[in-house]
């Protein structure tokens, strides 16, 4: 019981680290006062497995079912959720309420992995993608391993600034300012011809919105809104995607070389949750397709992953293997720290 609440109370500072005072408040609350006695709490405090953020995320996984009731119009969790005040004891007291009266949902979302699909992290991604495009001059085929509901697969079509340079449509929906530093990649004819993604349980957009709506933070007004018009822009731009385990796709066709086209394979903070050996094998079996990769037919990997300070950016490019660390991103893509290496490919 003691390693749950010690999860709690982690989950509680990533929050605040990630500025969402509620969630740290309410998961704080978890840490200190969950006790056994119904079926939500006898589940969270018996869970079996790895509660933490690189197991089974169970914070988020509650987390999510509340804010699904309270989006969903759940008056007792309307009542204290923001934008409302209420104290501790309140809110906490209609937690309680809702493990009561709602227990049958709330067991239904311990039951499914968080899917929060963090449409900022197209910060660093769309920069990236420039700097490819930038070097091969050519139509651009995108894979995303991780895709959760693919949103992010249309970052081409999301507007970015950066460090005053501007990226994307200049009246897209979905519309990104991370606090830069450092150099930025020109801008590149980016068209890209094929968009696919891969996920173990991905999310459908169209049908399931409400759900990755709900595994955003109560206070964070501005990310729901985000995601709302990323969501929204999935329905008007197809996207392939594929409930596979990642290692098997990366070992079927997906990564043949297609002459006359760039393939960029990428993943942000979904590689890690990879078991080691999966990681292994997928690494391996990039690694040999890149090995396959031509002047005609090159591949780049785009990688967002958990670094020192920040997620750590890097870009990957084949036929060469050139590797440029990119630098830093914050882990919801509210920063962007770009190296002086990723200015310019030469």
């Amino acid at each position: 019981m003691n390693a749950l609440r010690a999860v709690f109370k982690r989950q509680a500072g990533a929050c605040a680290d990630l500025d969402s005072p509620f969630m740290a408040r309410l998961m704080g609350l978890f840490a200190a006062r969950l006790a056994p006695g119904t079926a939500v709490a006898d589940r969270i405090l018996g869970w079996e497995g790895d509660p933490s953020p690189l197991g089974d995320s169970v914070p988020l996984r509650i987390a999510g079912g509340l804010h699904a009731l309270r989006r969903a119009g759940y008056p007792g969790l309307l009542a204290v959720y923001p934008p409302q005040e209420a104290d501790d004891d309140m809110l906490w007291a209609a937690v309680m309420r809702a493990f009561e009266s709602e227990s049958a949902h709330l067991l239904a979302w311990l039951d499914q992995p968080p899917q929060t699909n963090e449409v900022r992290r197209a910060a660093a991604l769309i920069p990236a993608l420039h700097l490819a495009a930038a070097r091969f001059g050519m139509p651009v085929r995108l894979t995303e391993i991780g895709t959760s509901a693919g949103l992010n697969l249309r970052a081409d079509a999301f507007h970015l600034e950066a460090g005053g340079e501007s990226y994307g449509p200049a009246d897209a929906p979905v519309r990104l300012a991370p606090d830069w530093s450092g150099p930025t990649p020109r801008r590149a004819p980016v068209e890209v011809v094929a968009r696919t993604g891969i996920d173990i349980a991905p999310i459908d957009p169209e049908r399931e919105g409400a759900r990755l709506l709900a595994y955003l933070w109560p206070d964070q007004p501005d990310r729901i809104a985000r995601t709302s018009a990323a969501i929204a822009l999935a329905r008007r731009i197809p996207a392939e995607i594929v409930a596979q385990d990642a290692a098997d796709w990366l070992a079927g066709p997906g990564l043949a070389p297609v002459p006359g086209a760039l393939h960029l394979l990428f993943h942000t903070i979904a590689w890690q949750y990879l078991p080691a050996d999966a990681r292994a094998r997928g690494d391996a079996l990039i690694a040999e397709a890149g090995a396959r990769a031509t002047e005609e037919a090159p591949l780049a990997r785009f990688a967002m992953e958990a670094g020192t300070g920040g997620a750590a950016l890097s870009l990957q490019l084949w036929p060469d293997g050139r590797r440029i660390d990119l630098g830093l991103a914050d882990y919801h893509g509210r920063w962007v720290r770009w190296s002086d290496d990723g200015g310019q490919i030469r």
